[in-house]
C-alpha cells in the first residue's frame, strides 16, 4: 500500500455551520481517522466546515484547529481567511509561521464566502506574497488567477479540484511557476483528468486530497492512474512531504 499524504479536507467542529451528516455521507473527523488508517493515509490538511461557510465562524474555527493540530500528528491546517474580516489578517500573522500550519484557505464563491476577486484579490494574495506563503482557493475563473499568481511570486497559488483543462493551463502559463493542484473533489473521476495533467505537465505540482469525499476511493484514483509509479508516489506523498518540508519533516 503506497502511503499518502492528503492536503486538502474538511469536518466538522461542533460549531454553527457544521454540514448535516446523513447515513450515506460522514463528516465528523473520528470517521475520516479510521478512513485513513484503512487507506495508508498518514495525515491530512484540514479546515473546519464551519469557518468555510460562515464568515464569523472562521476566527474561532481557525483557533480551534490550530489547538487541535498541536495535539494530533495527524493534524495540519489551513487557515481561513475572509478578506472582509479584518481581524483576520492578524490572527494568522501571528499562527501562519507555525509547524502544523500549511498555509491560508480562501473560499470566494458564491455558495461559501461569496466576494469577488476582482475586488479583493490583490488585498488576499498581496497579504500572502508578504508572508511567503500558500493560498488554496476553490476553482474560480482557473485563467484569470495566473494574473495574481504573476504578480506575487513569493506566494504560491494552489487551484484545488483538479477537474479541466483550464488547471492546468493555469499551472502552465504561471511564469514564476508558481501554481499548484490537488485532486480532492468529486471531479478527480473523471476518466482521463489525471492521466492528462501528468502528460502535459509531469506530476511535480500535483497533491493528493479528498475534500470529505471516500478516502480510499480517492487513493484508489491515483493508485490505479495509468501513470508511472513515481508519479503516484509524487503525487501522493512526495510533492507534499518536498514542497512542506517544514511541516511534514517529522513523518
Amino acid at each position: 500500500m503506497m502511503k499518502a499524504i492528503d492536503i486538502h479536507t474538511h469536518c466538522n467542529c461542533g460549531r454553527k455551520g457544521d454540514v448535516a451528516e446523513t447515513e450515506l455521507h460522514k463528516r465528523g473527523f473520528d470517521f475520516f481517522m479510521e478512513e485513513y488508517r484503512n487507506s495508508g493515509i498518514i495525515c491530512g490538511g484540514f479546515s473546519y466546515y464551519a469557518g468555510l461557510f460562515y464568515p464569523d465562524e472562521a476566527y474561532a474555527c481557525n483557533e480551534q484547529l490550530y489547538e487541535q493540530a498541536q495535539n494530533d500528528a495527524r493534524v495540519y491546517q489551513w487557515l481561513i481567511l475572509d478578506p472582509r474580516v479584518d481581524i483576520l489578517f492578524g490572527q494568522i500573522e501571528k499562527l501562519i509561521t507555525n509547524d502544523k500550519v500549511l498555509g491560508i484557505k480562501i473560499h470566494n464563491h458564491k455558495l461559501f464566502h461569496n466576494y469577488s476577486m476582482d475586488e479583493y484579490g490583490d488585498k488576499i494574495f498581496s497579504f500572502a506574497n508578504d508572508l511567503g506563503c500558500t493560498v488554496m482557493m476553490h476553482p474560480d475563473d482557473n485563467l484569470k488567477m495566473v494574473q495574481y499568481a504573476d504578480r506575487y511570486p513569493n506566494m504560491t497559488l494552489l487551484l484545488a479540484h483538479l477537474s479541466s483543462v483550464e488547471h492546468v493551463e493555469a499551472m502552465r502559463r504561471a511564469k514564476h511557476g508558481n501554481i499548484y493542484t490537488d485532486t480532492s473533489g468529486s471531479m478527480i473521476n473523471r476518466n482521463d483528468v489525471v492521466e492528462y495533467a501528468v502528460e502535459q505537465l509531469g506530476s511535480e505540482q500535483i497533491f493528493f486530497g479528498t475534500d470529505t469525499y471516500a478516502c480510499g476511493g480517492h487513493k484508489g484514483r491515483i493508485e490505479y492512474a495509468r501513470i508511472s509509479d513515481k508519479d503516484k508516489e509524487n503525487i501522493l506523498y512526495n510533492n507534499a512531504k518536498r514542497f512542506f518540508a517544514k511541516q511534514f519533516a517529522p513523518i
